[in-house]
């Protein structure tokens, strides 16, 4: 492994792109400790050493932001209005005749797509912003601080509107890095940053089960997490690399004086072939009934039930119902991301079919069948690795939000897998041995 990282520093054009993707990531990083004007760092400071667990509502965006959310930093939104406008078009693509027949189009139809998803993520990055300048002037950000209400000590118009402005600003510039890492550097640039915002919370996430550990000082505690930790990458990387093979046949068709076809491939469907979408899904709706209770008035019976059964993660109501979340959203993404009478029509026009099955409409139906089969053990998975390290780690201090469980450990692998996948073609195709020997 080592050798093959110093082979690909050795080639001129993978260095560049790595080199570059590295400096877009320093920038990046650089941009999530730079408070905006208008807040008191000072406050936040002290609000967020107070703060014992970020797995409330704001959980899963200060995850995603490497902890620029609570910073109130120039990139406190990070990349996360970005996905949520991926998320949608991609929705909406299946619904709206327009968008469908701009993903039929091909390169051309795709980054008009593309252009719509910035257009949204600014759209949706003001909404945000808005929201997370309402609630620390509120005091809702940092529930139980003593300095809650004194991290935008100005409450004026204009400071508010300049607040929106510089995240805003913050927003369009990630995606901007993201989309140079893409085109210049190596993988996918959403996802590296992705990657990196996860991965920056590790290091303290770690050290605050040591210091909170009672055994030996802290460091069984620790040693146990990072064991637990381990074996949990390890079932992730073995369930992400396995998919069905379903076996395809071409005709040999004779064109003029060429013979065309008559190959055999397959389609690859994956046990968890919707990624790590479901749990998003699941935990951003999960945190609208929270939401409405955090900022409703008063203290009515359903904000009472609200509080205390769907606000911690390790309450049975909240497990139930996010294990359940999971698993629908895994089998509706999957039914919106793969179309089965689609790839049935192309693979007849192109004079493929599946040895046994006839083509046309039983193809369809044999490849549904299959694919809900699949789905079943992918979404349960899913559902799984979102609530075990919530549960196994809970007596060391863990939150729904720990390094090694749900939404974080599937986004850690999958970019890992796919960035280790890049590297190793790039290196292949300059005739050098790549990482799996």
């Amino acid at each position: 492994m080592l050798s093959a990282f110093s082979r690909a520093f050795k080639t001129p054009d993978l260095r560049k792109k790595l080199l570059f993707t590295l400096g877009i990531i320093v920038i990046y990083r650089i941009g999530t400790h730079v408070p905006i004007p208008g807040v008191n760092y000072e406050n936040v400071q002290f609000c967020v050493d107070q703060a014992k667990s970020t797995s409330g509502l704001f959980g899963l965006v200060n995850m995603l932001s490497g902890g620029a959310l609570l910073q109130i930093t120039i990139f406190a939104l990070g990349i996360m209005p970005y996905i949520t406008a991926s998320i949608i078009l991609q929705l909406l693509t299946v619904v709206i005749p327009r968008l469908e027949a701009l993903k039929k189009e091909g390169q051309s139809g795709t980054a008009k797509i593309t252009q719509y998803t910035r257009y949204l993520t600014i759209a949706l990055a003001i909404l945000q912003g808005t929201g997370l300048v309402a609630t620390a002037r509120t005091g809702t950000l940092f529930q139980g601080c003593q300095r809650a209400n004194e991290i935008v000590p100005d409450p004026s118009i204009f400071v508010t509107i300049t607040m929106v402005i510089v995240m805003t600003t913050g927003t369009a510039v990630v995606m901007w890095l993201g989309e140079l890492i893409t085109d210049r550097g190596i993988g996918n640039g959403m996802s590296i940053l992705m990657f990196i915002s996860i991965a920056a919370t590790f290091p303290a996430a770690l050290w605050t089960i040591k210091e909170e550990g009672s055994l030996a000082d802290g460091w069984i505690e620790f040693g146990t997490v990072i064991l637990v930790g381990l074996v949990m990458v390890g079932l992730v990387v073995f369930v992400e690399q396995a998919q069905r093979r379903i076996p395809v046949q071409y005709a040999k068709r004779m064109i003029g004086r060429r013979s065309y076809g008559g190959t055999s491939t397959y389609i690859p469907l994956k046990v968890n072939q919707a990624g790590v979408i479901p749990v998003i899904f699941a935990s951003s709706l999960l945190y609208i009934p929270a939401l409405v209770a955090q900022f409703a008035g008063g203290q009515s019976e359903w904000k009472t039930w609200i509080e205390r059964n769907l606000t911690t993660g390790d309450h049975p109501i909240y497990m139930v119902t996010y294990f359940l979340l999971i698993v629908f959203f895994a089998f509706f993404y999957v039914a919106i991301s793969f179309n089965p009478e689609e790839v049935a029509d192309n693979m007849k026009k192109y004079g493929g079919f599946i040895p046994g099955i006839r083509a046309g409409r039983p193809t369809a139906e044999y490849l549904s069948y299959v694919l809900n089969r699949i789905t079943w053990p992918g979404s349960l998975y899913l559902g799984l690795i979102a609530l075990v390290p919530t549960m196994a780690l809970a007596g060391f201090g863990a939150n729904a939000n720990f390094p090694f469980g749900g939404t974080s450990i599937l986004i850690i692998v999958g970019v890992g897998l796919e960035t280790v996948k890049q590297i190793e073609s790039q290196l292949q195709q300059r005739n050098y041995e790549g990482f799996l020997r």
